[in-house]
């Protein structure tokens, strides 16, 4: 993988040689780190579980919202009824579920359920099992990562537990399931690699961009406006994007709103699960 300072400057100069004063749809288009329709290889999109070394990210929970009932039965995608609102209704105290708590369980729940298991160490499976009702009713967080310079509003990306976490003065406001770079090459030899590192927001374009790889919906860029983080309609649950950060849609139509940008502060650490 090139350094990414200068993969950074070698798409400053592409958009200087095309006359780029502002970021516009053109001048992504040659960034090339979104793709909106793009799979992974299956055997790097769909890890079976977290590590041994995500699972030292975690830390128990001081103060939990209130007593959840775990449900009776087990709980998986395509289930309806009220076990299912108060799943969702337990995943939002939790800073997870986004989406409105209906009783349904569909793909944001299960993109909230699958954080819910990463931050936990529970097997990753979209479905409310033994574990994960153990683990809903005596629930652990996020631990923030260790770094120089951090700041009281940040974003911090997991990319060993495939997480996205957004503090507001050192408080949790969100946290989301991702899918980063997934280690694939492609267009002749460029490797899908999200890179480490400390950074700050740049540009927020709204709606949808298109760009030579597919879409990439409410993108905020972290470098240059070569690396977003976007919505989009396929995140599964291992790394599968050719680089950028995947969220949501779901968390991508709100996300935008709770930064500052330019200026958050934007931290991505820890090992990919398609390198381990």
């Amino acid at each position: 993988m090139r350094d990414v300072t200068e993969m950074a400057r070698t798409h400053t100069r592409k958009l200087a040689a095309i006359g780029a004063t502002a970021l516009t749809a053109a001048a992504i288009a040659v960034a090339g780190c979104t793709e909106a329709a793009s799979a992974a290889p299956a055997a790097l999109a769909k890890p079976a579980a977290t590590t041994a070394t995500a699972a030292a990210a975690l830390s128990t929970q001081v103060a939990a919202p209130a007593a959840y009932a775990a449900p009776a039965r087990n709980l998986a995608p395509g289930m309806k009824g009220a076990d299912v609102k108060a799943l969702q209704q337990r995943l939002s105290a939790l800073k997870y579920y986004l989406g409105k708590p209906d009783g349904q369980f569909g793909g944001d729940t299960q993109a909230a359920l699958w954080a819910f298991q990463e931050i936990n160490g529970i097997k990753v499976t979209g479905v409310v099992d033994a574990a994960t009702k153990k683990a809903l009713v005596h629930p652990r967080t996020y631990k923030s990562a260790s770094y120089s310079g951090k700041r009281a509003t940040r974003v911090e990306v997991s990319q060993a537990l495939e997480v996205l976490v957004l503090y507001k003065n050192n408080q949790i406001a969100l946290i989301s399931h991702v899918s980063s770079g997934g280690g694939y090459f492609y267009n002749g030899g460029s490797q899908a690699v999200t890179p480490n590192g400390t950074y700050n927001t740049t540009v927020f374009m709204p709606g949808w961009v298109t760009v030579p790889l597919g879409a990439m919906y409410n993108p905020v860029f972290f470098i240059s406006t070569v690396f977003a983080i976007h919505g989009d309609t396929y995140v599964p649950q291992g790394p599968a994007s050719h680089g950028c950060i995947r969220i949501p849609m779901t968390t991508a139509a709100i996300f935008y709103k709770q930064l500052k940008t330019p200026g958050t502060q934007v931290h991505v650490y820890g090992k990919a699960q398609w390198m381990k």
